[in-house]
């Protein structure tokens, strides 16, 4: 295991497949903790892949471009079962590879994965749809569940923070299905930069001393990521960081979120009889939210039950979260 800096090392060529394998049958799909194995072309670069609004359990999910995705919930982890199945973005899943599955990010993404419960930290590239086991944000290959210390006991509190940069100059590559496209050769709109970048300075006739024409800068992260190249794929390294994390973290059911604090208060008290239920304030944006929750919970499993019990009384959309 590594130190607590994560080392550095050049992003090499990001060799991504034009072509994008659609997502099949998400509102049919027998739920499960993912969607793997749906038949099709199986592909080892796979291709980028948003995808339409789907339904699995009469849970609406709607896939979106957000590189600023930052929450914290529960992991679990999926390995044996989907070997060499086809992942939601037509790669081939290798459960000895850091991959992992959300159900709403861009395919593929580059998120950082934090075990809230001992610091450890991962680099992991999403690729898959799910997890659709109520209560988890993120479904990791059991390499993933191996180097965060959770793969015995199958599940983790854990902070999942997508990294920015590096997921559009992925998306950008995987968009111009361009060979050899590099970290440094995006710039930080998400577009490709040609290999020769024009110069500097242009002769114009008639000019006395030359014309300085500014160059477009490529994008050159901070922090190179340790990773290689794998069938045309940037595949994050096995390096573990050991992040400072602030505790642990409480768990509460989340059953929803309201502008209007007289809905919030009605949901609160029609939940009261499944534990300590409070309403938390909270703003994003400039939109003042009420948050409906049940808890804290002793456990991940105190949390499922909990769960269960507020799905079955009407709010599908409920969640797990770690605060």
């Amino acid at each position: 295991m590594a130190g607590k800096a994560v080392a550095s090392n050049l992003l090499n060529a990001l060799l991504v497949a034009a072509a994008i394998i659609a997502l099949s049958g998400c509102s049919t799909q027998t739920p499960s903790s993912k969607v793997a194995g749906q038949g099709g072309v199986r592909s080892a670069m796979g291709g980028y892949k948003i995808g339409e609004p789907y339904q699995i359990k009469g849970v609406w999910y709607y896939p979106k471009e957000d590189f600023g995705y930052d929450e914290t919930g529960i992991a679990s982890w999926y390995g044996p079962g989907f070997h060499a199945e086809t992942t939601a973005n037509g790669e081939r899943f290798d459960q000895n590879e850091l991959t992992g599955a959300h159900k709403t990010l861009p395919m593929p993404s580059l998120v950082r994965v934090t075990n809230l419960e001992n610091g450890r930290s991962i680099i992991v590239r999403i690729n898959d749809r799910g997890p659709f086991v109520p209560g988890r944000i993120v479904d990791l290959s059991r390499r993933g569940a191996q180097l965060l210390g959770f793969e015995a006991q199958g599940s983790a509190k854990v902070r999942v923070t997508v990294l920015p940069d590096e997921s559009r100059a992925v998306a950008a590559a995987a968009r111009a299905g361009q060979a050899g496209v590099d970290v440094a050769q995006v710039s930080p709109d998400g577009a490709p930069v040609p290999v020769a970048a024009p110069r500097g300075a242009v002769q114009v006739e008639g000019a006395q001393v030359p014309i300085q024409v500014a160059e477009r800068r490529a994008f050159d992260p901070a922090q190179t990521l340790p990773g290689a190249t794998v069938d045309g794929r940037f595949m994050p390294a096995p390096v573990v960081a050991e992040l400072p994390v602030r505790s642990s973290g409480r768990i509460y059911v989340q059953a929803g979120a309201f502008t209007v604090y007289e809905n919030a208060n009605r949901l609160r008290a029609r939940l009261s009889g499944l534990g300590v239920s409070r309403i938390d304030p909270a703003m994003v944006g400039d939109t003042q939210y009420f948050r409906v929750r049940v808890g804290p919970l002793p456990t991940i499993e105190a949390a499922d039950q909990v769960l269960g019990q507020v799905i079955e009384a009407g709010s599908n959309g409920a969640r797990v979260i770690v605060d």
